[in-house]
Parts: C-alpha cells; sequence; structure tokens
C-alpha cells in the first residue's frame, strides 16, 4: 500500500517527475557555467582582468561559431567530423586570394565560400549516396585536409595584409570584433532555427525522419541545406582563426570537431537528433572555453583539460539519456 498522502499535499506524478528533470537538465548548463565562472573568479585574482576575458572570448569565437552550424547539423540527426579539416581549407584559400591581391572582403568571401561548398559536398553525398553522415565526413575530412596539404605543399599562407588582424584581435566599441561577429551569426542561426521553415524541418527531421518524409518534407534538400550552412559558418571560423595567427595554415583546426560536437551536447544537444538550441551551444562553447583558461591560470596539466572536458561530455550524454528513459516510462 502506498503512504496517505499529508493533507494538502499534492501528488508527485511521473509525469511532473519527467516535467522537472527536462527543465533541470535545461537550466544545467547555464548553471554550471555561473558556478565555474565564480569559482574562478575566487580561485585566480588573473581571471577577471579585462585582458584575460578578452582572451577567453577570441579563443573561444572559432569554436562557437563552427559549433553554431554542427548545431543545425545535430539537430537533424547527423554529424560533421570533417569541420576541422573545412576550416584549414577555407582559412588557406581564403588567404591565398588576399595573396594574390584580392581585398580583405573578398578574401573573408573566399573562405567562406569554400566552407559552404565542402559542406554542401557532404550533404550531397550524404542525401544521395544513402551513406552515414558519421562515414561521409570521416572520408572528406581526409580529402579536404589532403588536398589542403597539396595546394600548399604543407607551408603556410604568410603574405596577407596586416589589417586583416583586425578581424580576429581588434576591438570595436570596446569589445572585441569577435564577439559582434558571434553575436551575429547566433542571432542569425537562431532566427533561422525558430522563425523559419528550414529550423521547423530541421528538428522534424531529426526527431523522425520517416514521419517527416511521409508528411511532406523535402528532406535530402534541407538535410543538404544545413550541410551547407555549417561548412559556411566553418569557412568564416577559418578565416577568423587565419586573422589571430596571420598566417594560413594547412594544418589548422585539427580536434576542433570533437569540441564543436562537444560545444552541442554539453549545451543540452542530443545526439539522437530532434533537440538542440543555439543558446545552449553558447553556453557549451563557453564552459569549455573557460575550463580552458582556468586551467591555464590554475597551472592544470594541459593532458588532463583533456580528460575533464571528455568526462563533461559523457556527463552531459548521460544526463540526457536519463532524461529520455524517464519520459519515455512516464
Amino acid at each position: 500500500m502506498q503512504p496517505a498522502l499529508e493533507h494538502g499535499a499534492a501528488p508527485v506524478t511521473p509525469a511532473k517527475s519527467s516535467r522537472e528533470l527536462v527543465v533541470l537538465q535545461r537550466l544545467l548548463p547555464f548553471l554550471s557555467l555561473i558556478i565555474l565562472f565564480i569559482a574562478l573568479a575566487i580561485a585566480s585574482p588573473h581571471f577577471l582582468t579585462t585582458t584575460n576575458l578578452s582572451s577567453v572570448v577570441r579563443q573561444t569565437a572559432v569554436i562557437n561559431i563552427m559549433a553554431l552550424g554542427m548545431t543545425l547539423i545535430i539537430i537533424t540527426g547527423g554529424i560533421d567530423l570533417s569541420v576541422g579539416a573545412i576550416l584549414a581549407m577555407g582559412s588557406v584559400l581564403g588567404t591565398m586570394a588576399m595573396e594574390k591581391g584580392l581585398s580583405i572582403p573578398a578574401g573573408i568571401f573566399v573562405g567562406s565560400m569554400t566552407g559552404l561548398l565542402c559542406g554542401l559536398a557532404n550533404g550531397v553525398m550524404i542525401t544521395r549516396l544513402r551513406i552515414a553522415p558519421f562515414i561521409v565526413t570521416l572520408g572528406t575530412l581526409g580529402i579536404f585536409r589532403g588536398t589542403t596539404l597539396t595546394i600548399t605543399n604543407g607551408l603556410p599562407v604568410h603574405r596577407i595584409p596586416e589589417q586583416f588582424s583586425f578581424l580576429g584581435e581588434g576591438n570595436l566599441l570596446g569589445v572585441p570584433f569577435v564577439l559582434w561577429i558571434l553575436i551575429a551569426c547566433a542571432l542569425v542561426t537562431h532566427v533561422i532555427l525558430e522563425h523559419t521553415r528550414l529550423g521547423r524541418y530541421t528538428f522534424a527531421i531529426g526527431s523522425n525522419k520517416e514521419a517527416a518524409i511521409y508528411a511532406g518534407v523535402p528532406v535530402k534538400f534541407h538535410t543538404t541545406a544545413v550541410y551547407a550552412i555549417g561548412g559556411m559558418l566553418t569557412g568564416l571560423a577559418g578565416m577568423i582563426e587565419a586573422s589571430r595567427l596571420m598566417t594560413g595554415q594547412p594544418t589548422a583546426g585539427q580536434g576542433y570537431e570533437l569540441q564543436a560536437i562537444a560545444a552541442v551536447v554539453i549545451g543540452g544537444g542530443s545526439l539522437q537528433g530532434g533537440e538542440g538550441s543555439v543558446v545552449g551551444t553558447l553556453i557549451g562553447a563557453f564552459i569549455m572555453g573557460l575550463l580552458s583558461n582556468g586551467s591555464d591560470l590554475l597551472g592544470v596539466n594541459p593532458y588532463l583539460q583533456q580528460a575533464i572536458i571528455g568526462a563533461v561530455i559523457i556527463l552531459a550524454v548521460t544526463l540526457d539519456e536519463l532524461r529520455k528513459r524517464r519520459t519515455a516510462s512516464a
């Protein structure tokens, strides 16, 4: 027999419990970011300095912008392992364009469009050849990286205009210019997800691809579009990376794909598709940025930093699985 409820007490139903778990999971990344920020402010006197906070913004901007594109891809139930190689190809071709005499805006455009074409190629192969995104992007990772190394003979591109450094290192109204770029990209991505047909179809494809097909959703077209947008954002991130380094590095972006995926997962995105948000992804990326920055300030071994981030990813996925099981059993 169940114990009698006290007078006036409301029974705790499974549905109510599941809703509370959903709310908790959605708030957890934000609460974690606040706690981490406060802890680092207490632990290190150098953390709250303008120089250090600007450095955190600049360092995380590249991963943040890449992760925005990855958010769209993961919501569809896909994944892109080639973004690190796309970043390198975009930065190399964009800086090579400037080296040949094109203007800085034209060079940034070339880098972004290179990323778009790479993402488009991924999307076409995934939808037309009906091959799993993991396999396609694992293959194109090698293709894009190898092509970039071949074009440059493995050497970086150096002869680029000095003014190009403003993109990654400059300030506008006392704020790092890359933060303005990140805000603009985040707003556009949010509008796409929440207020356009592409956004609605993105969630529909990730939630139930077969049901989306039967409902008349052009799944192939919109899936390809999502990968193209992700590639374009990665190309832009590549130009920001090149601006910070003042060189087009053919080896740039190695391991960035894992950081972009981690930002989405830590921010509440589901690798099974159908879930994710721009705000959550930004929070996830900044959590990783603060972990890295705080570890540097506190003298933590950089190898241990990777282990910490890996543990955070496993924890985020575990919480997502627990929530889904509770929801299914409710």
